[in-house]
């Protein structure tokens, strides 16, 4: 299961931050926060569901604007 999440409508954050960003497991289904550094444009790295445990593959892009973008992937959908 591949999804694609964004962060929540408001203020534009700045380059160079750490930004909250909602996903979801692609295992439990459950919705998590995972913080993510701005300052970095792409970004792939392993992290546990706070729910399940499971390690979720995630792929992150920061746009021009900042705003960071998630893809989520199951360990064996990559």
């Amino acid at each position: 299961m591949r999804e694609v999440k964004h962060p929540p409508a408001g203020p534009t954050p700045r380059r160079g931050g750490v930004e909250t960003v909602e996903i979801s497991c692609p295992y439990c289904g459950e919705l998590i926060e995972v913080l993510v550094d701005t300052s970095v444009e792409k970004q792939v790295y392993i992290e546990d569901c706070e729910v399940c445990c499971r390690p979720m593959n995630l792929t992150v892009t920061i746009d021009e604007e900042g705003i960071p973008f998630v893809d989520t992937f199951a360990e064996d959908e990559i």
